[in-house]
């Protein structure tokens, strides 16, 4: 296997190797990219008697769809408010109904598969690391009088009684999303694919494309697949292979920490199996793993290549500060990945020609978009909705090239400076 060492390859249920293309193939669909949204656009197509075949460079779930947060819940990285400002109210209240059902999509896919392995934990909570409960408890009649979507507001005491950290006021809790493990929900779904009779090839990078003819042709070392449609899935790892879907999007890293095994000390700081997420525009996500005996806290973000041993102290440092009481629980496991971010900070989901489609650009949405945006593809090629056109106002633009990833750092960096102000204000 070629997975980086991360958490979640040391627990991975599934080990099995796939082999690379060799050969020339046919089938209805190609789809280049192993991960959430090529597998979820796969499953949709294998589902309803479509041929497909998936090709990935490395392994399937080798990218960010492998070693995330694994949290799973409504909503975009984009606020509501800026979503409505470009596509009107209506069209954005039927995007965050889908991003709603993406969230259950994998629900159901995890109950009727029975992917045990996925391990998923009921709750997530959104906290906030300054004095405003008015705020949340009009977010929250918001969601459910627009939406008809229930959050659970927790006064600071109810927060404090599980997060053990003068740091924490209120929060929402959403106890409809999940979290879970999701390389082993991606293993699972690649197996579920090739029992419906579909292709999938690892160690099996795209070398070239050709879209001038109805069939459409791409190449990899070892053979060729032809295929009536072709779906770019994907993400931070993307090659020159399309230049104009490179070119929407940055690569940014993220980096995931993971400590020893420690339950009872654990236990002195956190309380709940809820997955937690700060309300800072430039912050942290954590949850417990392994029953309890671990946690699992990602953050930060880089636009280059930067030493993972040295985000990881940041990590800490932001642990620590936190729950001091957390100051002698040591990290065991760290490692970074690759998220395609695009310049409106909405995913890109869409119809680049005839019989050519991709779905990337998921950095900061959650896994639920991922898998909405794979599942609305399929429907556009099965001619079942257009769904998918609901994405059309956040397109393939520019994302800036190296000017691009300069000014996506400042911007980082201006918005830590903005949570640390805003703060210290309250």
């Amino acid at each position: 296997m070629s997975y980086p060492d991360t958490y979640y390859k040391r627990t991975m249920a599934d080990q099995t190797a796939r082999p690379a293309l060799a050969g020339t193939v046919e089938c209805d669909v190609v789809i280049v990219g192993g991960g959430l949204a090529g597998l979820s656009t796969a499953l949709q197509l294998a589902r309803a008697g479509k041929h497909v075949t998936v090709l990935e460079a490395e392994s399937v779930g080798f990218g960010a769809s492998g070693r995330n947060g694994g949290f799973v819940g409504p909503g975009y990285a984009t606020g509501g408010d800026d979503i409505a400002r470009i596509t009107g109210k209506d069209a954005a209240r039927k995007l965050h109904h889908l991003s709603i059902e993406g969230m259950e999509f994998i629900r159901e896919n995890i109950k009727s598969l029975g992917i045990d392995s996925a391990r998923p934990e009921p709750g997530i909570m959104s906290v906030l690391r300054y004095d405003d409960g008015p705020s949340l408890k009009a977010y929250a009649d918001e969601t459910r009088r627009e939406y008809g979507y229930d959050l659970d507001y927790m006064d600071r005491d109810a927060v404090r009684a599980v997060l053990k950290s003068e740091r924490y006021f209120q929060a929402l809790r959403n106890p409809n999303a999940f979290h879970m493990h999701p390389l082993n929900y991606l293993r699972a779904i690649a197996a579920e694919i090739e029992r419906l009779g579909g292709r999938i090839c690892e160690q099996s990078p795209a070398t070239s494309v050709d879209f001038s003819r109805t069939e459409k042709r791409v190449k990899t070392a070892g053979g060729e697949v032809r295929a009536h449609d072709v779906v770019f899935t994907t993400g931070g790892y993307t090659d020159g292979l399309n230049g104009r879907l490179k070119r929407s999007f940055l690569p940014i890293a993220t980096y995931v920490m993971v400590s020893e095994e420690a339950p009872e000390l654990i236990a002195t700081a956190i309380a709940t199996e809820n997955a937690i997420g700060d309300n800072r525009r430039a912050g942290d996500y954590y949850r417990l793993v392994d029953g309890g005996r671990r946690i699992l806290w990602g953050g930060r973000i880089t636009t280059h290549a930067a030493s993972t041993a040295g985000l990881v102290k940041e990590l800490r440092a932001e642990m620590i500060g936190t729950y001091p009481q957390l100051r002698d629980l040591r990290t065991e496991l760290a490692w970074s990945g690759l998220m395609s971010y695009a310049r409106h900070l909405m995913p890109q989901i869409g119809r680049m020609s005839p019989g050519v489609w991709y779905c990337t650009a998921f950095g900061g949405h959650g896994l639920n978009t991922t898998a909405i945006g794979g599942k609305v593809i399929a429907e556009g090629i099965l001619g079942e909705s257009d769904r998918y056109r609901l994405f059309e106002p956040f397109g393939l633009v520019w994302a800036g090239g190296l000017a691009g990833l300069a000014v996506a750092q400042l911007t980082y960096w201006k918005l830590q400076a903005q949570d640390w102000w805003r703060e210290r204000a309250a």
